[in-house]
């Protein structure tokens, strides 16, 4: 296989069966950092290869913004419990594939204020999340045939834990996916009709090499939900298995019958129509079907505590699958994200 050029270089081979650990190097001489500059440095984004034998390659990662937590956790805790005797063909995986904006506990990077779903096909010799980006997609997707991206809601956002796939325009591909959904076995899955990054997203990448990719929304709000952990867990296990990674089950939880949702157009979400900022008091939780018409919450004046709240109305019918974790609130936030049933036609 050709490789494309990248200043990233790693000592873990790719190539060779086993179990290998250890770090992707990128190069900090290209950029500045708060210590000045970082002369012959490198930031380490560490890396796992499970190999086995001939058979499918997935790529397991999180940390792709680096404050959504759960999906970290569940990929500690496989690369920790899985062994290359467990498998038959290749598992990589990138527990914090964002490696800067993980460290320091935020969505993008500090060294250039890069998202790594918003970067993607990247530069070989760009920006710092430039470099990850093209890496990915350059020496990583190649060699794979699944992509499991596990997000939450981070620091802003709670999610309802689904599991999500995008639409396709082909059918054979789409009905697989949709049967990844019902292996990975959430009570509720999201179907989206692309990423709000579009083609510069980890999805756009997946398309462009005919990966299917499959992603999460677990939680969120700056806390681990054990819950969501627990869930995406045993998801992953049945999902490997699914695919033919698995040599026998590792989980006996079965999946749960999943209810399938598509997640309205950004349009179609329940913002914040009050002009002055105040504490968003909801008034529907996570899960529940709301109307056209219905009073979701209402924002309170602090300043003047005396005055009615402002009412916020959800313009749709549908189910919350988000909500908005900051109090403090005011025009044009969006306060939840809204689903409708599948077999609706969505």
């Amino acid at each position: 296989m050709t490789r494309a050029p990248t200043r990233i270089f790693t000592d873990v081979d790719l190539d060779s069966d086993g179990e290998a650990h250890g770090y992707l190097r990128l190069p900090l001489a290209v950029h500045s950092t708060s210590d000045g500059d970082a002369g012959y440095g490198y930031t380490g984004i560490p890396i796992v290869s499970l190999r086995n034998g001939d058979g499918p390659t997935a790529l397991l990662m999180a940390g792709n913004h680096g404050n959504e937590y759960e999906g970290q956790v569940v990929v500690m805790r496989r690369l920790q419990r899985l062994r290359a005797a467990d498998i038959t063909g290749q598992v990589i995986i990138l527990p914090a594939a964002n490696a800067p904006a993980v460290a320091a506990d935020q969505r993008t990077s500090p060294l250039d204020g890069g998202n790594l779903n918003r970067n993607f096909p990247g530069r070989p010799d760009g920006q710092p999340t430039e470099m990850i980006a093209h890496f990915i997609e350059s020496h990583i997707l190649p060699r794979a045939q699944f992509v499991f991206d596990l997000h939450s809601g981070g620091k802003s956002i709670e999610y309802l834990p689904v599991a999500v796939v995008a639409r396709s325009d082909d059918p054979d591909r789409f009905a697989r996916s949709l049967d990844m959904l019902r292996a990975f076995g959430m009570p509720t899955s999201m179907i989206i009709d692309h990423s709000t990054g579009g083609d510069a997203a980890l999805i756009g990448a997946c398309r462009r090499a005919g990966v299917f990719h499959l992603s999460t929304e677990l939680g969120g709000g700056a806390s681990v939900g054990r819950e969501e952990v627990r869930l995406a867990e045993h998801g992953v296990l049945r999902l490997l298995h699914h695919i033919g990674l698995l040599r026998r089950p590792l989980t006996t939880e079965p999946p749960a019958t999943t209810t399938m949702l598509h997640r309205t157009p950004a349009h179609e979400y329940v913002y914040a129509a009050s002009t002055e900022r105040g504490l968003f008091e909801p008034l529907v939780s996570l899960g529940e079907r709301v109307h056209s018409g219905q009073v979701v919450g209402l924002i309170r004046h602090t300043t003047a505590p005396w005055r009615e709240p402002d009412p916020v109305v959800s313009t749709r019918d549908g189910v919350v699958l988000a909500r908005r974790i900051p109090a403090r609130t005011g025009l044009g936030d969006c306060v939840f994200v809204l689903g409708r049933p599948w077999e609706d036609g969505a």
